[in-house]
């Protein structure tokens, strides 16, 4: 959590500060706006700034959306000065602290800022394999890339990742590839020289320096122009960038973190995703499984954020009633962890009684997730090919045929010319197959076994 602290607080500079460090905090001090923006610009970031109400905050927001600098800030001021308070929040300002600093309330706007509250729960042997492996490369400096649909929890894993590495006390920086517009990803992933193009009104370090000694997560890497791609495998292969605009290329030292919730190797193949940059990035592939393949971790995962909305809203902490770990259990989850937080958090705001029960289990629309809308024959067929495609990835396309061939011959008591007709094959290729598998020692059903059964196509 890095902190910079601007103005002088009315003397409470020295109260702030240690506070802030007693929480964890490496604290940056700069005496005004134009300082604070020079500490931005040269490379030691911040991801909070705590602003003195007496300067002029709507001039520093917006000197910060003028350079694309994205930091939140929190203003601090006497208690009494509420006329203050009110036009801090007006100029953009998340929050408001009174001085003299309260200890609790810095440390808890802190905690939120650094997301401290977003903890890696897991209890399911699914997720527990992909912990274990992060665990044993964590010590490492190869570059990871973290899969899985939107939702599952990519960046909370980098970040546990970066916390049991050797750079675990230096930077962990994060960028968003979809969030930035591409014509601004280049600047903010290298930096840029004053009057490289329109509105570089000064040097501006870039998230690869700002990295430096630390970790950099390249969130949703997929999302990168294919054209910016080769200069980020130039960085990643010599540990060397290039600001927009400058001429002499500038060393880092960095671990590559990057996520994806798309399918890389069909990127490749569709030509929208370098093939030699992934195999930089992908030296070790952690693959998060999707909640509905984790089915433990759901209500330990419900039960964390139960407590957690609990504490910050104020209310009861209620256990989840047998009826809503059912509901909750059974629920597909598209969203994964992100939708399952968004509907404790609901659930914990309607829920009343000494439960929560499944009435509290709604939709944002306030639809009760146990009547569901879809018909249950659908919603079955769904699951069911869900299940079929599952049980297909990782086999061999001879694998799948073999399975195939011998059941559909099984299922018609082995009878050769009934079940190459429901195959779709000439009778001497299922014949040369069935030679091949008995010659391997497959058991084969044989032939006049009897009348054949009913088969019914599933295609």
């Amino acid at each position: 959590m890095r902190l910079l602290i601007v103005g002088t607080l009315k003397g409470q500079l020295t109260t702030a500060t240690k506070i802030a460090i007693d929480n964890g905090a490496s604290v940056t001090h700069a005496s005004d706006n134009e300082q604070a923006m020079r500490v931005l610009r040269g490379g030691k970031g911040a991801d909070l700034l705590l602003v003195d109400v007496a300067l002029d905050i709507r001039d520093l927001v917006m000197r910060l959306e003028a350079e694309h600098i994205h930091v939140p800030i929190v203003a601090c001021g006497i208690a009494s000065d509420a006329r203050a308070a009110v036009a801090a929040i007006h100029a953009g300002a998340k929050e408001y602290i009174p001085l003299p600093p309260d200890p609790e309330l810095i440390a808890a706007v802190l905690a939120a800022v650094a997301n401290d509250s977003r903890e890696l729960v897991y209890r399911d042997e699914a997720m527990v394999k992909v912990v274990k492996l992060a665990q044993q490369i964590a010590g490492s400096e190869a570059s990871v890339m973290i899969t899985g649909e939107s939702g599952t929890g990519k960046e909370v894993l980098a970040r546990y990742v970066h916390s049991r590495s050797h750079r675990a006390k230096r930077p962990f920086i994060s960028i968003n590839c979809a969030a930035i517009p591409e014509h601004l990803l280049e600047s903010e992933l290298f930096g840029h020289e004053k009057g490289a193009f329109t509105g570089a009104i000064a040097r501006r370090i870039g998230k690869f320096e700002e990295a430096n000694g630390g970790t950099l997560l390249l969130d949703e890497i997929s999302e990168m122009d294919v054209r910016l791609q080769s200069k980020l495998l130039r960085a990643i292969q010599e540990r060397v960038i290039d600001r927009v605009g400058g001429k002499t290329p500038v060393p880092v030292d960095i671990r590559i973190l990057a996520t994806s919730n798309r399918n890389l190797q069909e990127a490749v193949r569709a030509g929208t995703f370098r093939e030699d940059l992934l195999f930089r990035l992908n030296v070790v592939n952690l693959k998060i499984p999707p909640l509905r393949d984790r089915p433990a971790d759901i209500l330990e995962l419900a039960q964390h954020f139960a407590k957690k909305y609990a504490d910050a809203n104020g209310v009861p902490l209620r256990p989840l009633s047998a009826e809503a770990r059912r509901v909750l259990t059974t629920n597909r989850w598209p969203g994964n962890v992100r939708e399952l937080e968004n509907t404790i958090h609901r659930a914990v705001l309607m829920a009343s009684g000494d439960e929560i029960g499944p009435e509290a289990i709604i939709s944002p629309e306030g639809d009760r997730l146990d009547q569901s809308k879809t018909p249950p024959a659908v919603a079955h067929a769904t699951f069911a090919a869900e299940q079929v495609t599952r049980a297909l990835v990782g086999r061999t396309v001879a694998d799948v045929e073999r399975d195939l061939i011998l059941e559909t011959l099984k299922h018609c008591l082995g009878n050769r010319t009934h079940a190459a007709n429901i195959l779709g094959i000439s009778i001497r290729t299922l014949r040369n197959k069935l030679n091949e598998y008995a010659d391997g020692g497959l058991p084969i059903t044989p032939a006049g076994a009897g009348e054949p059964r009913a088969f019914v196509s599933m295609g």
